[in-house]
């Protein structure tokens, strides 16, 4: 299959899924429903005017912690001038760097599944009922039932965070396995936040297979498994309800001809997952969602493409898993996740990683906005979905790039990002 050469060789690719079907063919056999999603929203609703108090960068918006969506047509107009390709359609960015509390994607299913686990053990006790004010959690009485368990994750950074900051505030004592792929910084920040940061020499695969072995010893610890996790899942999906009102707000329509097509950044698949799951859920097949991964880390791709999963890992087919994208640096994919997207993803590609520092250079420069390297691998759907021509109607189409991360970022960090793109753009375009 000359698709799995290309892969092997680390060419960039453009994969369109044959097994693409009908939202309405495929809805009744996924292992999750609507009304798991909906129940998330409801929770992460009670929770509002807990995050409100114990978080008061979330008071603007009431404790819910959502991202702004932007049109950003200078960089559209970049893109098509550097790569000498049309993009058809308008062109916007899903702010998710920009998430208060974490400041990447993993502050919608990282956050919600600790604090699904802080209610249940709550409820438990006796301590909370879903009538309550959940502010009340924000109390020394709260803190300290919470202090006697623990929460583990495995993480290249981004998930840890999220987790970390989120557990320790409420109370938890945190471990967070990490692989030899996350940054320092990250490290740093949860070591800030009284978080354990247990470090590992392997890759994102191992770190959580022992953390989950660890967690597993001890009965009050709970292991948030980003590999299996349905809550995590559920927590990233909502997104779906929240990004419809963005765009009825702003006045873009979403039809038959008027598609949405969504790019989303994927390393386990978690998180790109549920928001995929989420999109159908709301749009059905007026939504196209495209995942895209590191040329070195294509573990999802592989999973699809051979139909194995979690069975195989990019190392099986000689592929090294080191990649400056460490949000996506993992090797081996959610099988949970690409049995549920096998039916229900329009496509993937693959970017490498010289791309991503030259569209950061490019964004910066264009918009104004700062996004960590992993957070860019969405930009190039665009430009191959134009050049392809696999969907209808793209002249009226809205495509929206999922900016995953990058507010948290170190400013001297960022700018070396920026120097590095800015270099590699003199050298050649795009």
């Amino acid at each position: 299959m000359s698709i799995l050469n290309n892969i092997k060789t680390l060419k960039e690719v453009f994969w369109i899924n044959p097994k693409y079907e009908s939202f309405d063919n495929v809805k009744d056999s996924l292992e999750v429903s609507k009304e798991d999603v909906l129940d998330a929203e409801k929770r992460l609703n009670r929770f509002a005017p807990y995050i409100k108090s114990a978080f008061p960068e979330t008071a603007s918006s009431d404790g819910i912690i959502e991202s702004p969506i932007a049109k950003i047509p200078n960089m559209k107009k970049r893109m098509e001038s550097d790569l000498d390709k049309k993009i058809s359609g308008e062109l916007l960015v899903k702010l998710d760097s920009n998430l208060p509390i974490a400041g990447s994607i993993k502050a919608r299913g990282g956050i919600y599944e600790v604090l699904k686990h802080a209610e249940t053990l709550a409820i438990e006790k006796d301590m909370l009922s879903i009538e309550d004010d959940y502010s009340i959690i924000n109390s020394d009485r709260f803190r300290d039932f919470y202090s006697n368990y623990t929460i583990q994750v495995g993480s290249t950074g981004n998930l840890g965070i999220s987790i970390g900051i989120m557990s320790a505030k409420l109370g938890f004592k945190v471990k967070v396995h990490m692989s030899r792929d996350a940054k320092e910084w990250k490290k740093g920040l949860l070591r800030s936040k009284g978080v354990e940061v247990i470090e590992y020499a392997s890759d994102y695969s191992k770190a959580v297979e022992e953390g989950r072995k660890l967690s597993h010893m001890n009965p009050k610890s709970y292991f948030i498994d980003d590999e299996n996790s349905k809550d995590l899942f559920m927590g990233y999906a909502v997104a779906a309800f929240r990004l419809k009102k963005q765009l009825e707000e702003a006045n873009i329509l979403v039809d038959e001809k008027h598609p949405l097509i969504v790019y989303l950044p994927c390393g386990v698949g978690g998180g790109p997952g549920g928001v995929a799951y989420g999109l159908k859920l709301v749009y059905g097949d007026n939504v196209h969602c495209f995942f895209a991964e590191p040329t070195h880390s294509p573990s999802m791709l592989l999973g699809l493409v051979t139909g194995l999963h979690s069975e195989i890992c990019v190392q099986d087919f000689g592929i090294d898993n080191k990649t400056e994208a460490d949000g996506l640096a993992v090797g081996r994919p959610s099988s949970f996740v690409g049995k549920t997207m096998e039916k229900l993803l329009a496509g993937e590609y693959t970017i490498d990683d010289e791309r991503l520092y030259k569209l950061l250079q490019a964004l910066l420069d264009e918009e104004q906005i700062y996004l960590e390297p992993s957070a860019l691998a969405g930009f190039m759907g665009p430009v191959y979905v134009s050049e392809k021509e696999c969907i209808d109607h793209l002249e009226n189409a809205t495509h929206i790039c999922w900016a995953t991360g990058g507010s948290l970022v170190p400013k001297k960090l960022m700018e070396k990002y920026y120097e590095k793109g800015k270099m590699l753009n003199i050298k050649r375009a795009i």
